[in-house]
């Protein structure tokens, strides 16, 4: 054992360095191994140009699908407009043709009357029954549409539906603003005023 001798210095340094170039070595191989591993698990398999092309396929046939909706939906939208401008314009055009066809048969009453007088002198009981009968179909035809005649004689004056004419002294009795006198009956439509009544109110 003493014969041994012990290495030098220069030897020692030597033995060192190549333990450490063995160890950055086998650093790098680790390293990259690993990050051989991370590429491989961080895009994972592609897609092959088969499955791209079924994916773009699909997504044309979702587009041309929705694309069609929206025509549809214009189209029918579209028709929905031109129906009711048609429906409006018929509804101005013939808007009035119930009420007139109601209204003919007053008409053919009042021809009717005037042939019947025509050449002879008129019997004037016949003329006014005549008349009233002619009267109350107009009555009861603008009846049926809501039109309501005002009358207000012998009642208080109302400003919203009565337009007073002038005033005059009402007489023993009367209570002031009172209506004396109907020179025109007013009428309302559905309860709104068409026309007022045109009086004589007491003053």
């Amino acid at each position: 054992m003493a014969n041994e001798q012990r290495p030098d210095a220069e030897d020692q340094v030597q033995v060192i360095d190549s333990a450490e170039e063995a160890n950055r070595d086998a650093d790098a191989a680790s390293g990259n191994e690993a990050a051989r591993d991370t590429d491989t698990t961080a895009s994972g398999q592609p897609q092959s140009a088969e499955e791209l092309m079924l994916t773009l396929q699909d997504a044309q046939a979702k587009a041309d699908e929705y694309w069609n909706q929206l025509l549809r939906a214009r189209a029918d939208l579209s028709n929905m407009q031109r129906r009711a401008e048609r429906e409006l314009e018929n509804a101005h055009k013939f808007g009035l043709e119930k009420i007139l066809r109601e209204l003919l048969p007053v008409r053919d009453s009042l021809e009717m009357g005037l042939v019947a007088v025509e050449g002879e002198t008129p019997d004037p009981a016949k003329v006014r029954e005549g008349v009233e009968m002619t009267l109350k179909m107009l009555t009861d035809v603008v009846g049926k549409f809501g039109v309501s005649e005002i009358n207000p004689i012998g009642e208080a004056f109302d400003p919203e539906f009565h337009q007073a004419m002038t005033t005059q002294p009402g007489g023993e009795g009367v209570e002031p603003n009172t209506v004396l006198t109907v020179f025109q009956k007013g009428y309302l439509l559905n309860e709104r005023l068409i026309r007022p009544a045109m009086v004589v109110v007491a003053k």
